[in-house]
């Protein structure tokens, strides 16, 4: 029996979207939503959730338009590693700041690609990235992330 979706990539991306933002609206729910002109709490991660549905909506749809790739086999190590990247930045971030926990995750999550080599200009722009994040977020706009206790950072 054949089936009527053309496109299993687009198909499984779109529902890992839908799900994924059911699951934020319903967690943002519980927030004030406020007005545009008055945002709470909940209207920033509302929108973003019903984008996301959308887009989800969208894929799905376009599974059944448009002949895709066939889902292929599971990359475990990509997986592995982007998903540690993301550990090790939150467990880190106390401790060593935010611009040495950027680094950490970002050379984590860059040796999940098999064309990862640590080159100068791969550090450099690790630093570079990491200084920007800092002087952004945190000197511009303030947000209250730790900063590097080492360099005063």
């Amino acid at each position: 029996m054949s089936t009527p979706i053309k496109g299993q990539q687009d198909f499984g991306a779109g529902l890992i979207y839908v799900a994924l933002g059911g699951i934020a609206a319903y967690i943002g729910s519980g927030y004030r939503m406020g007005t545009g002109s008055n945002m709470g709490a909940g209207y920033f991660p509302m929108v973003l959730s019903v984008l996301l549905i959308a887009l989800g909506v969208a894929c799905v749809v376009r599974s059944f338009l448009r002949k895709g790739e066939p889902i292929g086999a599971v990359a475990c190590k990509p997986l592995i590693l982007i998903l540690l990247a993301t550990v090790l930045f939150g467990a880190l971030l106390e401790p060593l700041g935010l611009s040495l926990a950027l680094v950490v995750l970002m050379l984590v999550s860059a040796a999940a690609s098999h064309k990862f080599r640590l080159e100068w200009k791969a550090v450099a722009g690790m630093v570079v990235i990491a200084l920007v994040c800092f002087l952004v977020f945190v000197q511009l706009l303030g947000v209250p992330l730790p900063r590097n206790p080492w360099f005063g950072l």
